[in-house]
């Protein structure tokens, strides 16, 4: 194929994913403006080739990330002695956060069954760390709030706890776990307390400068010893940055990998992966220090603005309710009247792509400042098939609506688990 045959072929493809730039996902990106993804687009292109894999070789790419990390630090109460290390995203932070903190207590306490903490709205990542390095996964249930039971954790700890974990906020339902209350139990016991702040991290420092009331969350926070904030969603970077931050070196010393006895030469690894790619290395270094700090909290005054345009208008229709108290950008809302995973399909067939969520059945929203000028098409499009799906009654559902009613019924996920298994089979198989 021709490059121009090449080039028209992949915009023909994109043309059919997601509508990001006119505001009409809430969810995968993180858009804020076009001289932003000008600025990490060239950064980007500029490192597109170097690997970080070798820090000797490229300088640049080590003075990149040491500088993103130490500014990430700052931003997230670390003191003098903080450090920490890039990471390709959200889930590879978390899984550092985990094989950390089982090394150091199998360093320090001698722990061979290792076990973990976890609120039940923790992300994913935490229970893929847990089957991939086998530390089991202890859930605590959520009080009235939505926020982590500190009554339950206190009552999980053993000798075997190597971690305990707060999300700032969780991605279900957007609010803060007791960071403070959880941290002091993990203080008392001698076990690591990891933040996962990858939504939150680069949101939540500018709201609390705009003067919201946001819970202390970061390392500033006693017995906290990990943070990890992702750069690609609220730091606006490219895809495949984050950050995994540490009270101090020594506890990041536990994250790396080191083998000796290859032929091949000394293997030393920070984290997860091998090759690093230079690109999003350097778009983040570039974005943190194009828009600075008078750049962040001028988008996180645009988006909390528009946030609670969106949330207020929601609580005015009758038939919709918020769930919990919100501490930033994100939430979701769920109906005691009516099916809202049928109202999801039909505000797509408006073009509005709204995240599914169980537990309870509701629709999630992450706001950014592309949702700034279309707070009343959507809220009007939102009351339009609220009453669409009313009037539907008991007709039977359709789509991921069919899909999630008929999952959240089932006792045994045995069946469904399959059944998902065998649709990423099918995702991953070439053709349309």
């Amino acid at each position: 194929m021709s490059r121009e045959r090449v080039l028209t072929t992949m915009k023909e493809m994109g043309a059919q994913d997601a509508n990001w730039r006119d505001g009409r996902t809430w969810s995968l990106v993180f858009f804020a403006g076009q001289d932003v993804l000008d600025v990490i687009k060239e950064a980007h292109a500029m490192f597109m080739s170097e690997n970080g894999l070798s820090p000797i070789a490229f300088p640049s790419l080590r003075r990149f990330e040491a500088e993103v990390v130490a500014m990430t630090a700052s931003m997230l109460g670390g003191g003098p002695n903080a450090a920490g290390t890039m990471t390709s995203g959200g889930t590879e932070s978390l899984l550092m956060t985990v094989k950390a903190a089982r090394e150091r207590a199998r360093a320090e306490r001698n722990v061979t069954q290792p076990e973990m903490i976890l609120p039940i709205t923790a992300h994913p990542a935490f229970q893929k760390a847990a089957h991939y390095f086998n530390v089991k996964p202890v859930y605590i249930p959520l009080r009235d709030d939505l926020r982590a039971d500190v009554d339950a954790a206190r009552k999980a700890v053993n000798g075997n706890t190597v971690l305990m974990v707060g999300s700032a906020p969780g991605y279900p339902h957007g609010v803060v776990d007791p960071i403070r209350e959880l941290a002091a139990i993990a203080q008392e016991t001698n076990i690591s307390f990891h933040v996962d702040a990858c939504l939150g991290g680069f949101l939540l420092p500018w709201v609390k400068k705009l003067g919201y009331a946001i819970p202390d969350f970061d390392l500033s926070v006693p017995g906290v010893t990990s943070i990890s904030a992702d750069i690609h969603k609220y730091g606006y970077a490219a895809k495949g940055a984050s950050t995994i931050i540490y009270r101090d070196e020594a506890l990041r010393r536990h994250q790396f990998f080191v083998h000796m006895d290859w032929p091949g030469g000394i293997y030393a690894s920070p984290s997860m992966t091998g090759t690093r790619p230079g690109g999003a290395i350097a778009a983040a270094w570039a974005v943190m220090n194009y828009l600075g700090e008078e750049g962040y909290l001028r988008l996180a005054k645009t988006i909390m603005v528009t946030a609670h345009r969106l949330m207020n208008g929601i609580r005015e229709i009758p038939e919709l309710k918020l769930l919990g108290r919100p501490d930033m950008s994100v939430f979701a809302f769920n109906s005691d009247r009516l099916n809202v995973y049928q109202l999801g399909e039909e505000m797509e067939k408006r073009g509005w792509r709204l995240d599914r969520q169980q537990l309870p059945p509701s629709l999630h929203m992450m706001v950014t400042p592309a949702h700034e000028t279309i707070v009343e098409p959507f809220l009007s499009d939102l009351k339009a098939c609220v009453q669409t799906v009313k009037a539907a009654g008991d007709t039977p559902v359709t789509g991921q609506a069919a899909l999630y009613g008929m999952v959240t019924s089932l006792s045994d996920k045995g069946p469904a688990r399959e059944m998902v298994l065998d649709f990423l089979n099918q995702l991953l198989k070439p053709g349309d």
